[in-house]
């Protein structure tokens, strides 16, 4: 049993030098969701506080994301995040793509299917009262029909 634990112990050391890459991407404002969308200062501080790390180039890295295995997952949910919806690059998007992405987050934000479990677990102040939830919904389907609108012109 000792020699068990023992190999499990450095086992642990030697994983802890394969740190993940904690460097943001660089962000541009002319791209970010929140400023081409001229978003109310409210809305704008739920978004940022509960969708931010994981779906934008604006993540902040807590201390255990330098202890592995939590950095490597950390690091998963935030590949996984941007790539499904990037509100840092949200300008990039086509018109069509903007407009499916919103729905999709005001779906699940709504059903409380995000922000994940997982994160606000160890980001309490990310949970999200019913009351934003909506909040957060109807903006989202908000812009969302002011996209179509633009299309439809």
């Amino acid at each position: 049993m000792k020699k068990v634990l023992t190999v499990l112990l450095v086992a642990f050391i030697m994983i802890q030098f394969f740190q993940i890459d904690k460097v943001n991407p660089v962000t541009n404002d002319g791209m970010d969701f929140i400023k081409i969308k001229n978003t109310p200062e409210p809305i704008a501080n739920i978004i940022r506080n509960s969708c931010y790390d994981c779906h934008s180039n604006e993540t902040a890295y807590p201390a255990y994301s330098y202890t592995q295995p939590a950095g490597w997952l950390l690091k998963n949910h935030r590949d996984e995040g941007r790539k499904e919806l990037n509100f840092s690059t949200f300008a990039t998007y086509d018109s069509k793509r903007q407009s499916h992405k919103l729905g999709e987050a005001a779906e699940q934000v709504e059903q409380k299917e995000m922000p994940l479990e997982s994160y606000t677990l160890g980001h309490p102040d990310a949970k999200l009262t019913n009351e934003q939830r909506q909040l957060l919904a109807d903006y989202f389907r908000k812009i969302q029909k002011q996209i179509q609108q633009a299309n439809a012109l």
